[in-house]
């Protein structure tokens, strides 16, 4: 990849950081590096173009900063520590605010919407791998739609950093409310082979009498 298109996308991110998505354009990008407009549309044809290569380069870029720690993470609730840990990163580093202009731009920029979708779904093929590391074998495995709940676990968290820039107490509680789930899975997990049997056997009646009502 060149090193102009480097620091187009460099650029646009930096854009995009400090003036939203509504004051980027290929005039203001290519300003940030003392560059000519017509380079946005050499390199990626259009502005959404380039906010779209950048958009995908930050997210593989930030994953492979993490996903060492997503490898170490050895219980649910470690997971959900370790997601909280990137979050308060993420948010210093301005990428919080930065995922809010992407999906801010997503609504109007379709190939934007379409690479943001895609980000989302690197970030949860990631925890999905987790999840299934976490709970092979473990008695409430058939249960867990796993897929579903690491899709779950993504949007908690791009909910939670939206939800923090208006009220951070609830995001602070939300984020409590997350941690006490993992300790529930812990307490379960501590409880023996006799007990698990006894609640896996209580939660499949449960799944069958919902199944049957419905």
């Amino acid at each position: 990849m060149s090193d102009t298109r480097e620091r187009l996308m460099d650029a646009a991110i930096g854009a995009l950081k400090r003036q939203g998505i509504s004051g980027v354009s290929a005039r203001s990008i290519a300003g940030e590096i003392g560059a000519n407009q017509a380079l946005v549309f050499y390199h990626f044809k259009t502005v959404e173009g380039l906010l779209a290569a950048a958009a995908l380069r930050e997210t593989e870029s930030r994953l492979g900063r993490y996903r060492e720690r997503f490898a170490d993470v050895d219980s649910l609730r470690e997971l959900l520590t370790v997601g909280q840990q990137v979050h308060a990163q993420e948010r210093e580093a301005g990428n919080v605010a930065l995922l809010g202009q992407f999906l801010a731009g997503a609504r109007g920029y379709p190939q934007l919407a379409e690479v943001t979708a895609e980000a989302l779904r690197l970030w949860t093929v990631e925890i999905e791998a987790v999840l299934e590391r976490l709970f092979a074998g473990h008695p409430l495995a058939e249960f867990l739609d796993l897929p579903g709940l690491a899709r779950a676990v993504t949007a908690a968290f791009v909910g939670l950093e939206l939800y923090e820039g208006v009220d951070p107490e609830g995001a602070e509680g939300a984020f409590a409310a997350l941690d006490g789930l993992g300790v529930l899975v812990e307490v379960v997990d501590g409880l023996g082979p006799v007990v698990s049997r006894a609640v896996r056997a209580t939660v499949r009646r449960q799944v069958r009498g919902r199944n049957g009502a419905e």
